[in-house]
């Protein structure tokens, strides 16, 4: 159960949901997931979204305990997904004099989901207007792909207050403290990070608006240092490396290509200690036992990337060619990335690499995609050395 006050008006009544190992059916969760719902009591009382099916329960436990016997005038929905939206339908048959608040693409979407015939209580908005309920006022900002089409913000001006929808969310639930910043990073590449220009598009608006929280719908309301979260968004909207460093992804089929992988490491530790940079950090990951949306998010972490990978079937051996269509998907750009492939007679996985790579925007391959036989030699050690010089 959550039950949070924000303020003396205005109470986050979500749920955490401990016995989910995974979301949206891929992304590996440690510590479950928090679902967000916002009400805001004033003159007018009004719910900013709902929350996950699975969690139903609890959530009208905390929305009926919040209300204190009153109605809601206002539910606002900031986004369809059904991890937000399952219990729009529950609200209407429950309130039917409550009005329904979205833009025009939301009531496009809400037929697809539910039989209830809102269009009686559809209470549609566009930017920047404002929903008068008392003390506060509500303005609404539209962020379309952040990540569906009909995402929309909602500021509140008078606590000035940003209910972000999926923006600034994370994994995890509320009731455990972890680092934000990792699962945060891992939440946003995954879910929102094909959509860099349309958050640089928000992050525009919301610098022209005095946020003094943000309450997004997955994960802790941020208040303090607000700049940091807000610079990380912008770093990872516009697909900088959040810090200098090198990420070394491999799949291996018997090792051999993991055992060239970790002396590359050391390669590129030598290198880094010769030019006084001791702290720029080496990560080693093995894409046959990892968790992948990590992977995907270390890449995106790092300046560099190095690939090492087995070839198989004449082609690329799968948790690579996965690795790298995930990156794509996501519009990795702006890396320089070295190459070193593994054949035992046909050597594949280098040009396999070298193609997807290709198709991704700003990537600087480093040449020559070294080739290892089985087992990498002297002269495979020369060649990472020189790799560890140019990248």
């Amino acid at each position: 159960m959550i039950d949070m006050k924000i303020s003396k008006d205005i109470t986050c009544i979500g749920a955490n949901d401990k016995n989910i190992k995974l979301f949206e059916g891929q992304y590996v969760l440690k510590n479950g997931m928090s679902y967000n719902s916002y009400i805001i009591k004033d003159e007018k009382n009004v719910i900013l979204d709902t929350i996950d099916e699975k969690v139903t329960d609890i959530w009208l436990e905390n929305l009926e305990k919040a209300l204190g016997g009153e109605k809601p005038d206002y539910l606002i929905v900031s986004h369809m997904e059904p991890d937000h939206a399952y219990n729009i339908g529950v609200l209407a048959e429950k309130y039917p004099e409550m009005k329904i608040v979205g833009n025009q693409i939301t009531f496009n979407m809400i037929s697809n989901f539910f039989k209830t015939d809102i269009q009686k209580r559809k209470f549609i908005v566009m930017e920047g207007d404002i929903l008068d309920i008392g003390k506060h006022k509500l303005q609404f900002f539209m962020a379309p792909m952040v990540h569906w089409p009909e995402v929309m913000v909602t500021y509140e001006q008078t606590e000035k207050i940003l209910f972000s929808a999926d923006a600034f969310g994370k994994f995890g639930g509320l009731d455990v403290e972890d680092n934000w910043i990792d699962e945060a990073r891992r939440y946003y590449i995954g879910i929102v990070g094909k959509y860099g220009m349309q958050v640089q598009a928000l992050l525009k608006k919301a610098a022209n608006l005095d946020v003094k929280m943000i309450c997004p719908l997955h994960g802790p309301m941020l208040k303090e240092n607000l700049e940091y979260y807000i610079n990380k968004y912008d770093a990872w909207s516009k697909y900088e490396p959040e810090e200098e460093g090198t990420f070394i992804a491999c799949s291996s089929i018997y090792g051999n290509t993991l055992k060239a992988a970790n002396k590359m490491a050391e390669i590129l530790k030598e290198e880094n200690k010769k030019n006084g940079k001791e702290d720029e950090k080496i990560v080693v990951c093995d894409l046959t036992k990892e968790d992948w949306a990590e992977a995907v998010a270390n890449a995106f972490k790092y300046s560099k990337l190095i690939v090492a990978s087995s070839s198989y079937n004449t082609d690329l051996f799968p948790p690579m060619k996965q690795f790298l269509d995930r990156l794509k998907e996501r519009n990795y750009q702006n890396r320089k990335v070295g190459i070193i492939e593994n054949g035992s007679w046909a050597p594949s996985a280098g040009k396999c690499m070298k193609k997807t790579l290709e198709e991704m925007k700003n990537i600087d391959i480093i040449e020559p995609i070294i080739t290892i036989k089985s087992r990498m030699n002297e002269a495979n050690i020369e060649q990472m050395e020189e790799l560890a010089i140019k990248i």
